[in-house]
């Protein structure tokens, strides 16, 4: 009987984890296809790879899984460029890849 609760819990937390693991890569996906697009470049594989994990410690203490994945895109359709993106949960926060080349205004507050 404590074999098939212990299998149940197993069991339980790997779907929890393949299923967060999943919506990541989706949001990690959204992300890099969007970014391709801004960027007027074109998105290769059509597809993430998860490179990376670990745990981190978020603002209010609680742990949380730290991914990290890897895409390609191309700027003149002959070439290949690895572009990565860094996801705390489901929030952004490091990306590298293409970017938009149209020129960008800024606008100072004193002006």
């Amino acid at each position: 009987m404590p074999t098939l609760i212990i299998l149940m819990i197993a069991t339980a937390i790997v779907v929890s984890l393949w299923n967060a693991n999943r919506a990541a890569a989706e949001r990690a996906e959204a992300v890099g296809r969007d970014a391709c697009r801004a960027a007027g470049v074109q998105w290769l594989d059509q597809s993430v790879h998860a490179i990376a994990w670990r745990l981190y410690r978020s603002d209010s203490g609680w742990l949380g899984m730290e991914r990290t994945f890897r895409f390609d895109y191309s700027i003149h359709g002959d070439d290949r460029h690895v572009g990565r993106m860094v996801l705390q949960g489901e929030r952004l926060v490091s990306f590298s890849g293409p970017v938009n080349s149209a020129p960008v205004t800024l606008h100072s507050s004193g002006e």
